[in-house]
């Protein structure tokens, strides 16, 4: 589904330059559960913004589904992930004026799809992750978790292929935590290919893999399981 061929990311600001990443090679198979982890500042949220189609490489070739996007403008990018690509940030960026049911129809509208099939499909993510009474309520009326739940159900709305998840349980208590890992990991039994920075051990071991980064390296790559 996904392969990268020495990809490299390099910022500059004035005359300083910082390597992001370098010569990352990685292939990611369909339904797998894949996390990243490593320390602060070693490329995690980088890697995962260039295979989200956030932004692109410096140098090297990113392959998605054996389609090459690592050239394309901003307006491709969009169309390219638009309803195949979804979200889960640690931050939970949920808009504040809109409610808890107009948070995770946004996705729908911007797809063009219709008032009643919006309707429908909110209406049951929304059931799945047990927030449907929280519908017509804010983000702040909301838990942190409930938040995260929220931040879900906008992920999958779209019933995208592949989900990003960038340290999706960094802001929760362990109990909260837990529930998005377990549900994450229901989303992955479905088929979904979800892919997620980490730093938590225990999160971690969810997945099938566990790919290490340090200082924009792949370090090692260790296998807990089948897909």
């Amino acid at each position: 589904m996904i392969r990268t061929e020495n990809l490299t990311k390099i910022f500059r600001a004035d005359e300083v330059e910082t390597i992001a990443l370098k010569d990352v090679n990685i292939g990611i198979e369909e339904g797998e559960f894949v996390a990243i982890m490593g320390p602060s500042g070693c490329g995690k949220t980088t890697l995962l913004n260039i295979l989200g189609l956030l932004d692109t490489p410096t140098i090297g070739e990113y392959l998605y589904r054996g389609r090459n996007v690592s050239r394309l403008n901003d307006a491709q990018r969009t169309i390219e992930r638009k309803g195949k690509i979804g979200f889960i940030f640690q931050s939970y960026n949920l808009i504040e004026e809109l409610t808890v049911f107009e948070n995770v129809e946004l996705p729908l509208i911007y797809m063009g799809i219709s008032q009643s099939e919006r309707m429908m499909c909110v209406n049951n993510v929304l059931e799945r992750l047990r927030v449907s009474h929280r519908a017509k309520s804010f983000p702040r009326q909301l838990s942190g978790g409930q938040q995260q739940r929220v931040a879900i159900a906008r992920a999958v709305v779209t019933r995208p292929e592949l989900i990003l998840a960038d340290e999706p349980t960094g802001n929760l208590d362990s109990i909260n935590g837990a529930e998005v890992i377990e549900l994450l990991t229901e989303l992955n039994s479905d088929g979904t290919t979800i892919i997620m920075v980490t730093h938590s051990p225990t999160d971690a071991d969810k997945a099938n893999r566990i790919i290490h980064l340090f200082d924009g390296h792949v370090l090692s790559e260790n296998y807990r399981k089948a897909i």
